[in-house]
């Protein structure tokens, strides 16, 4: 879908911009909720969120828009650096997109960028969100950051190609009509 650099970067701050807000909640909400409420007693997840003082990031409370904030900042890096670029080049070793029809190709670089991002985002969470407090173990960091990928990977999977990325090509298609009508009439 991109052509060129401005392109891929609008694709995927928009990609990013939607995925860190979806893991965000996921992992608050529906990983993390019933242990929040738990150890605060609260009868909701925001409520023992605002009872912890935000959540713990270096070992330091944070509110909820910094999470998202430090999140997007760290994936959006890495997709730009690292997703976007490998995830395409693992489905061009696979698949002649000259050959292939178009959604299988896009559906190839989806699940390279989710294989690559999920574990690399993972690990960055689990570097994020361990309990400092307790002090540092690696052997800890490792299985927290097993824990998230098998946790995150389900979801990464089926949210990026079932709703992300389609909802995304979308928005993609209507910001860049024009160049898209444009290269079709050239063709």
């Amino acid at each position: 879908m991109p052509r060129n650099q401005f392109q891929r970067m609008v694709f995927a701050f928009l990609t990013v911009l939607i995925t860190v807000h979806a893991y965000v909640f996921y992992s608050l909400f529906v990983i993390n909720g019933g242990a929040f409420m738990r150890v605060t007693g609260e009868g909701s997840v925001l409520s023992a969120v605002r009872a912890m003082g935000g959540v713990s990031v270096f070992g330091s409370p944070v509110p909820i828009w910094a999470v998202v904030l430090i999140e997007f900042a760290f994936a959006y890096s890495l997709e730009v650096l690292m997703g976007s670029p490998c995830s395409f080049r693992l489905a061009l070793k696979v698949f002649d997109p000259a050959k292939t029809h178009p959604v299988l190709f896009e559906s190839a670089i989806i699940c390279a960028t989710v294989g690559l991002m999920c574990p690399a985002m993972s690990f960055i969470a689990a570097w994020l969100y361990y309990p400092y407090h307790s002090g540092f173990n690696i052997f800890t960091l490792l299985a927290n950051w097993l824990k998230l990928v098998c946790f995150n990977f389900p979801f990464a999977f089926f949210t990026q190609m079932f709703f992300i990325q389609p909802l995304i090509r979308t928005i993609f298609k209507f910001l860049f009509r024009k160049d898209i009508a444009a290269r079709a009439d050239n063709a």
